[in-house]
């Protein structure tokens, strides 16, 4: 039994991080502490200072668990990988988990490239961005290949000159094909700065280049190349529109303000680069309810700036963050230089985070009842399944798993995985079921969920053995669910499974109907029926055919890779000519399959030892 005066007497006088847990021990809450006996001793203490979220969650905890670091910065980074493993339940969370476009000029590179890239390196290349949509990064790409005539292949340049032959960007003029030697180094060199200076927003020499190229064209009577220059000076136009100044330093800044209604809240981010609008995005806050204004901007700030790739310069702000100073000097250790965090109250910065304010409100009305819907059709409809099961409504993790073969050649299983009625891709696990022998799904499911588990195992040991991230293994995390296709025959199997490997995790069936569509849930010896107008049954329909998707898929992908065959190819004693005499004589497989020893005894071609080996291969005749 947990003492919680006597593991409060344990906590140290240092930096860390701390775990709260319920009776199910899941993790129900992450924190950093300065100093860990001072923090962790507040929530037990004069519990009527806290919201009312905070009081309902010390009412759950069980269990606390510490983490000890050597600096709060230290504490600071721990903590977020903890919330992004977790996702605790009275944490507040950032909902979206988006990747930014990034336009990359590889300057360290004796013939620099320019690319598309969601991802920000320290490799001396350029990054501009991040942009709203690909759709503009790419536009500009394809405008700076017509004007400046910049390579994005990957040859090794100028190792490579002359190797192969020009690509197809050459021949469309959009390359001046370094990779043949027909251009300089140094002129090449003054297309990317061309480039260079055209993304740092001096749009202008850009334009007169191309003002004099149309002029000069039309001279020459190529109106066919006046026009089409005159189209890209239309398309510089359009983006110096959307680029326009807004603020006379040329600084790069992210701008964050919020607005908050009936317990959502909505962040809106200004991206400003080099002083110009290039793009801007909303995010959805979870679990604000009681939640300050500074709690709020200060979880957004540690979630989204944890996993976006570029930190700016400065980040301005609506409201003060009670870590403003640890996290200052985390953003900088992430930049490489000085971050500066500003909450202005009046001036040029001060109207832009009250624009940025008014968006986010603007947004939420526009997109609140759109959001809420979404709500009910994934966690929502989570809860139906949840409370038709009869189980706690804090689950978050289902796992689905299915069985797919033609009559037993190259079977597999799948897993699919949903959290919070979302799929969870990254999470998906394919199985070539490697240890049965003919078409027997159970036999195929014992082998998939031992496979499973047992993996959770080893990678929980090497966790423990190596002191490895308890993020690293990708089957560590284990399901609050499991639902299988099928019904009671399934579920046994999984029960089965479990009890042996000394696991308590709850088990159900998904059901289907005749015409193999979804009908109900099979749990606790019953099956459960679910009302097909609600949006519970509509997430078990979407998980269980996404279980049978992923499983068809890789069994088509594996079943490409070999020559069609016949189930009878794997039974020994029966090679190309029984097996054609079986097919004409029975018909079909499952003719074959169905058919007595006698039958088969007597069948052309077939002789008792073959006939007992097919018997033996298919299992006793179904009755």
């Amino acid at each position: 039994m947990w003492d919680l005066k006597e593991a409060l007497k344990t906590l140290p006088d240092r930096p860390g991080v701390y775990l709260m847990k319920d009776a199910q021990d899941q993790v129900i809450y992450v924190g950093k502490a300065k100093v860990l006996k001072n923090r962790v001793r507040q929530y037990f203490q004069s519990t009527d200072r806290h919201s009312p979220k905070i009081a309902q969650m010390v009412r759950m905890v069980r269990e606390f668990e510490y983490i000890v670091t050597d600096s709060e910065l230290e504490a600071l980074i721990l903590e977020l990988n903890l919330i992004k493993k977790y996702r605790p339940k009275y944490n507040t969370l950032l909902k979206d988990d988006k990747t930014y476009p990034y336009i990359k000029i590889t300057v360290q590179e004796a013939y620099p490239r320019i690319l598309y890239t969601r991802q920000v390196r320290k490799d001396k290349a350029k990054y501009y961005g991040p942009y709203s949509n690909a759709t503009a990064a790419k536009g500009t790409i394809d405008l700076l290949h017509k004007i400046c005539r910049i390579r994005s292949c990957d040859r090794r340049l100028p190792q490579d000159i002359g190797k192969e032959r020009p690509c197809l960007y050459y021949h469309i003029h959009q390359c001046d094909a370094p990779c043949q030697g027909w251009i300089t180094q140094e002129a090449y060199g003054e297309k990317v700065a061309q480039a260079v200076a055209f993304m740092g927003g001096k749009h202008q020499p850009v334009v007169e280049a191309l003002t004099q190229e149309m002029r000069k064209a039309a001279e020459n009577l190529d109106f066919e190349k006046a026009a089409k220059v005159r189209d890209q000076l239309s398309a510089v136009s359009a983006i110096m529109e959307k680029q326009k100044i807004v603020h006379a330093a040329m600084e790069d800044q992210d701008v964050v303000a919020f607005a908050r209604e009936e317990g959502e809240a909505l962040v809106q981010v200004y991206f400003i680069r080099n002083g110009k609008m290039v793009g801007r995005e909303h995010f959805r806050m979870e679990h604000v309810e009681g939640q300050s204004g500074q709690d709020i901007v200060t979880a957004f700030v540690k979630q989204f700036y944890s996993g976006t790739p570029y930190i700016p310069k400065e980040l301005v702000l609506q409201e003060d963050m009670d870590e403003a100073a640890v996290i200052q000097q985390w953003l900088s250790d992430r930049r490489g230089q000085k971050v500066h965090i500003k909450v202005p109250r009046k001036g040029e910065k001060s109207k832009l985070v009250e624009l940025a304010a008014q968006n986010a409100a603007i947004t939420l009305r526009q997109f609140g009842e759109q959001m809420r819907r979404k709500e009910q059709r994934t966690r929502g409809a989570l809860e139906e399944i949840l409370q038709a099961a009869g189980l706690d409504k804090d689950a978050r993790r289902l796992e689905a798993y299915d069985i797919s073969n033609s009559q037993g050649f190259e079977s597999v299983g799948s897993m699919v995985v949903f959290e919070d009625g979302e799929p969870k891709r990254s999470d998906y696990r394919k199985f070539k079921i490697k240890s049965v022998q003919g078409p027997n799904d159970y036999a195929s499911l014992e082998e998939v969920l031992r496979r499973r588990f047992s993996h959770a195992f080893q990678e929980q040991r090497e966790i423990l053995e190596k002191g490895m991230d308890a993020r690293y293994g990708s089957f560590t995390r284990l399901p609050d669910l499991i639902l299988m296709d099928g019904g009671k025959g399934q579920v046994n199997i999984a029960q089965g499974v479990l009890e042996a490997m000394e696991l308590s995790i709850p088990v159900c069936g998904m059901v289907k109907d005749d015409q193999h569509r979804t009908r109900g849930l099979y749990c606790g010896n019953r099956e459960v029926p679910l009302d097909p107008r609600s949006e519970g049954f509509k997430l078990l329909a979407r998980i269980q055919d996404e279980a049978h998707r992923f499983a068809i898929e890789y069994h088509r992908k594996l079943r490409g890779k070999t020559q069609v065959r016949s189930v009878l190819d794997d039974i020994p004693g029966v090679g190309p000519t029984r097996r054609k005499a079986l097919l004409k004589e029975f018909g079909s497989v499952e003719g074959i399959r169905n058919a007595s020893l006698e039958a088969l005894a007597a069948a052309p071609g077939m002789n008792r030892k073959a006939a007992a080996q097919v018997r033996e291969f298919f299992g006793p005749v179904e009755k």
